[in-house]
């Protein structure tokens, strides 16, 4: 283990596929629409669907790395959220949700994580980075009862550039009171893994999300846990009797 928890005074979590259960909701999604393929539906269609979302990671990573490179990363938020706005005007209201709420997924909380984060919020502060839109992690925190124990919620807009930038961690410790060199990034993706060590930051890998074993180690990850509860054992063994992490332990 490459982590030196000595140092641990702040937590930063990514969301989508880290504390939000997003891949597992896109797999579901692909492989209903497999299931009308013939030949390619039930179990085949699961797998199917799963290797394409997990296989969307490399280039996506490689998308944002290009973008905050280039200096792209803020213009193509902010035409994102244009586009989101101009698309939220034209839907009928009769006809969807609250506006704010349009094209927003009800992903599920990761297994163990709710209870993590409850147990983890007395002894560190806390904070959560995406490239998202701050006001939908903000909705779905509080859907979860979690929303009071994260110190500042980092989105696609709150700070000049985006991850795998290192200015949005930087803005969360100085949320949170701590040097970034005390913050340890926790995330499933090679963006995350980025963004944390070009902060000073130490760095977790899991793989319950997006990214592969191989991918976060060669991103230089301090650590791969299974799932994100499994992080309770790391940071605080007495507080995670036998049987309540989601898997055996550390992956390496």
């Amino acid at each position: 283990m490459d982590l030196d928890l000595s140092r641990v005074r702040a937590l930063c979590f990514d969301v989508d596929g880290t504390i939000a259960d997003t891949d597992d909701h896109l797999v579901t999604r692909i492989a209903g629409m497999f299931d009308a393929v013939p030949l390619v539906s039930g179990r085949r269609a699961e797998l199917l669907a799963r290797r394409l979302v997990m296989g969307a990671e490399t280039p996506v990573s490689k998308a944002y790395g290009l973008l905050d490179r280039l200096g792209l990363d803020v213009p193509v938020s902010r035409l994102r959220e244009r586009l989101r706005t101009v698309r939220n005007r034209g839907n009928d209201p009769a006809h969807s949700r609250n506006l704010e709420a349009v094209d927003e997924v009800p992903h599920d909380m990761m297994a163990g994580v709710q209870e993590m984060l409850v147990t983890l919020a007395a002894l560190y502060p806390m904070s959560t980075i995406s490239t998202g839109s701050a006001p939908r992690i903000e909705r779905f925190l509080q859907h979860f009862g979690v929303s009071e124990h994260f110190a500042a919620v980092v989105g696609a807009q709150t700070t000049r550039r985006m991850k795998p930038h290192p200015e949005p961690l930087l803005h969360a410790a100085k949320a949170m009171g701590v040097d970034p060199a005390n913050c340890l990034m926790i995330g499933d993706t090679t963006v995350d893994i980025r963004t944390g060590i070009a902060a000073g930051a130490q760095t977790i890998g899991v793989l319950c999300g997006f990214g592969t074993e191989d991918e976060l180690r060669a991103a230089g990850a301090g650590l791969i846990l299974r799932t994100t509860s499994d992080l309770l054992a790391v940071l605080r063994p007495s507080e995670d009797p036998l049987g309540k992490t989601a898997s055996p332990g550390p992956v390496g």
